[in-house]
């Protein structure tokens, strides 16, 4: 009997295998390799009445915690900020209401007018000239800047600090490993965190296709040598790149002014939520230099006007380089995008403006200021393990050897506090660290209830 909500019936399956040459549903999958191959059915509960979906739902939801009840202090790589509710109201207006490419300007100007604005704000952001719209996330814009240094360059080698985001690392491993691009790593100065420049020197040749710092780093603290770095990239005509976290950039000086080539980043924090981990927004942009310009991957949305110039309009733009058009020579194998991500990043920074963003890393700089004297205070820890100066996330490492920084956030949480993010299988010799992270969610009191549960567990009276 066939199944109502499978159309393929038996007959079907069977015309469909013999069309591609396999004799069964088993041979079909024989390349899978056995040991990644499940050998039961799944264990899947009977079905359940809509009523009884939704109780069981609304049950699970309800052992969910608010933040004021249970403040996070986990970042590395996705961030909380409060988004005003206006930005989700407008982005779910149905003009807006799709991740997808508007392929037909005609019918799509306000959809292509506000991205057209996204990579206005961004470029102004960054110190660009030119920004697309947009990637998947950090790591895919970061695997993309790897294979566009190497189309530029003709180079087949790309450099990274030895303190990189484990997931990006892996994003771009895997970018790396179709063209066969080699990856190293540059160590990193024991006492700052920052990149060690007689190692860079030491890898820089001629043969290295481009440079990547992170600016902010991975681990928060800030890379105050970029000026050098960007100078010894370009001495051997690499291309340098840098990832940034946006808001960071109302205090910091925007890449572009230090020497960047390609900007990279995750556009997250600009008024899209966390919501475990997704959907996330990649931030792409590049100098306006045509060996560049044409080998770069995402949309670029461009204004033009009509013949008799009196009508402005907005298209897509340089499509030659797109998997959609000239398919066998595209750059990029980025099909859609995060368009809706994208809008709800242009109406946040159109709300905060020059003025609010820089107020907004203030607030988020002086918090986690306070939150490092205030556990750097506590005997048994030290917050942040790093010289340099920070932004909004530091690392924070146990020094009493009787308890692992898995069990001190375990006594977190039964305290109703979410820690930092574990650092020992990505960095084991900064020792039982965490990496955490403070924004402008998190209140004096967040941050005065986070100290004193760490004194209590570290056995210290506060």
């Amino acid at each position: 009997m066939a199944h109502p909500y499978i159309p393929n019936t038996k007959e079907i399956r069977e015309q469909m295998l013999r069309e591609i040459g396999a004799a069964s549903i088993e041979e079909f999958f024989s390349d899978i390799p056995e040991r990644v191959r499940l050998r039961r059915k799944l264990q899947l509960p009977q079905g359940r009445s809509e009523l009884e979906v939704k109780r069981h739902v609304e049950e699970l939801l309800s052992r969910n915690k608010p933040f004021t009840e249970i403040p996070s202090f986990l970042g590395g790589g996705v961030w909380p900020h409060y988004v005003p509710s206006h930005v989700r109201s407008i982005v779910q207006r149905s003009e807006f209401l799709t991740s997808y490419t508007p392929y037909q300007p005609e019918i799509s100007q306000g959809m292509l007018q506000a991205l057209f604005e996204y990579q206005s704000m961004i470029c102004e952001l960054v110190g660009l000239d030119v920004a697309n719209a947009s990637m998947y996330d950090w790591a895919s814009a970061l695997g993309e800047a790897a294979l566009m240094c190497a189309r530029v360059t003709g180079r087949k080698k790309f450099l990274v600090p030895r303190i990189i985001s484990g997931e990006r690392f892996s994003t771009l491993m895997n970018y790396a490993q179709g063209p066969g691009l080699e990856i190293r790593k540059v160590n990193y100065r024991r006492d700052s965190g920052e990149i060690d420049l007689d190692h860079l020197r030491r890898e820089l040749k001629q043969d290295v296709a481009g440079v990547y710092v992170e600016n902010p780093s991975y681990l928060g603290f800030i890379e105050t040598q970029v000026n050098e770095i960007a100078e010894l990239a370009h001495e051997v005509g690499a291309l340098f790149v840098v990832g940034v976290n946006p808001i960071s950039l109302g205090l910091l000086k925007a890449p572009g002014d230090y020497g960047a080539d390609v900007v990279v980043g995750e556009g997250q924090p600009l008024g899209n939520p966390i919501s475990f981990g997704g959907p996330l927004l990649g931030i792409f942009a590049c100098r306006r230099d045509q060996k560049i310009l044409r080998q770069m991957p995402g949309r670029i949305i461009g204004m033009t006007t009509s013949l008799d110039g009196r009508t402005r309009g907005y298209v897509m733009t340089l499509q030659t380089r797109e998997q959609h058009i000239r398919r066998e020579r595209a750059t990029s194998n980025i099909c859609s995008n995060e368009a809706l991500c994208a809008v709800a990043a242009t109406v946040y920074l159109a709300t905060l403006g020059p003025r609010g963003l820089r107020e907004l890393a203030e607030v988020c700089a002086a918090n986690a200021r306070y939150a490092m004297k205030k556990l750097s205070a506590i005997e048994g820890l030290s917050a942040p393990i790093f010289s340099s100066p920070h932004f909004n996330e530091f690392t924070l490492r146990v020094e009493n050897a009787k308890i692992t920084i898995k069990e001190f956030n375990k006594e977190l949480l039964a305290r109703g506090i979410q820690g930092g993010k574990p650092l020992m299988q990505e960095f084991p010799e900064l020792g039982e660290a965490s990496l955490l992270c403070v924004t402008e969610i998190h209140s004096k009191d967040d941050i005065d209830r986070l100290a004193m549960a760490a004194a209590d567990i570290m056995g210290v009276k506060k």
